[in-house]
């Protein structure tokens, strides 16, 4: 691709293609499970689907290659790649509710300047380019201002007490205790995208992510910086196509956020993943 090539006018191709998938997405709804990708995990054949069919129309319309959640693709650091998501949120989508959503982003050497999420079952969607501004249904947002972790509402990621890993369920249980005594207004919606997107939109004041899955992450993580908010790890360190988690904010909110996750302590060197001792 031309390096010079506007990404406004990459922005507006992409929704156009998102645009046009958004029926087959709505009429998707409830699709059973229909690819097992792992404990908790698996693909509807409306996944693979509209995987096939975005990644076709964006390749045949801006020659840029798509790495896909179900198909995999390029690698991500280097040069144009499309990331792409075709329905975050399965459990949600396949249940029937209404959170789920396409993500799309496009890197340039493993950076996203550009990000849309669009929530076809709200008629909703959001889109921004690197810089700003991030737009809601076409409307450009105001951007990001200082707020306070107790005047905002918080999503949280996937919580499972009995969960291992990177953060095991002992921490995130403690973590969300703690987050409880500053902001009760605490949301589990299901959808990293989502939640990303209404972070950059204010909605929510931030956002804690424990995934580290890059089409999950890079949709999102490109249109809170476009708003002028404050994108890390959960560890505090700048986000990257290989960070294991998100700590997306706005400004004071993410600072916070982070005092609370470091008075937590390490969870991959505590017992247990438990309260500190």
């Amino acid at each position: 691709m031309n390096r010079t090539r506007d990404p406004q006018e990459l922005l507006a191709i992409a929704g156009d293609v998102l645009d046009g998938v958004a029926g087959r997405f709505v009429t998707g709804l409830g699709a059973p499970s229909a690819v097992s990708k792992g404990p908790q995990d698996f693909a509807t054949e409306v996944d693979l689907e509209l995987e096939r069919t975005i990644t076709a129309e964006l390749e045949r319309r801006t020659g840029i290659e798509v790495h896909g959640e179900e198909y995999g693709g390029p690698a991500p650091n280097r040069g144009d790649v499309w990331i792409l998501d075709p329905v975050d949120g399965t459990f949600n989508y396949s249940a029937g509710l209404p959170t789920a959503a396409m993500l799309l982003a496009l890197l340039r050497d493993g950076v996203p300047i550009l990000g849309l999420t669009w929530l076809p079952l709200t008629a909703e969607t959001f889109a921004a380019a690197v810089g700003g501004p991030v737009y809601r249904n076409g409307v450009a947002l105001p951007r990001l201002e200082k707020r306070t972790l107790a005047e905002s509402m918080i999503s949280f990621g996937a919580f499972n007490l009995d969960s291992r890993g990177r953060f095991p369920g002992p921490f995130r249980f403690a973590l969300l205790g703690e987050l409880s005594r500053v902001s009760s207004r605490i949301r589990i919606r299901g959808s990293t995208g989502a939640d990303l997107a209404y972070t950059a939109a204010g909605s929510f004041g931030g956002a804690i992510v424990f995934g580290h899955h890059l089409w999950d992450n890079a949709a999102g993580v490109a249109m809170v910086r476009a708003a002028g908010g404050v994108v890390t790890d959960l560890h505090g360190d700048e986000w990257h196509v290989g960070s294991k988690s998100v700590l997306a904010a706005s400004p004071g909110v993410h600072t916070e956020l982070l005092d609370l996750l470091h008075a937590l302590g390490d969870p991959e060197t505590r017992p247990e993943g438990g309260p500190p001792r």
